[in-house]
């Protein structure tokens, strides 16, 4: 299942529901994954955990 096709349902999702408020929600979420997942191997790993 390729990247695009999962991005494209969720749009689609969004567009059947009517739910657009939820995809700020979304993108912080995946931002904020993303910070986590990439600064895990760096000396800024102490730092961000103590945030969350």
């Amino acid at each position: 299942m390729s990247r695009l096709f999962v991005l494209r349902e969720f749009i689609a999702y969004f567009r059947r529901r009517k739910t657009w408020w939820l995809l700020p929600l979304a993108v912080i979420l995946l931002v904020l994954s993303a910070v986590v997942v990439f600064a895990q191997g760096s000396a800024l790993a102490p730092f961000i955990y103590t945030l969350f």
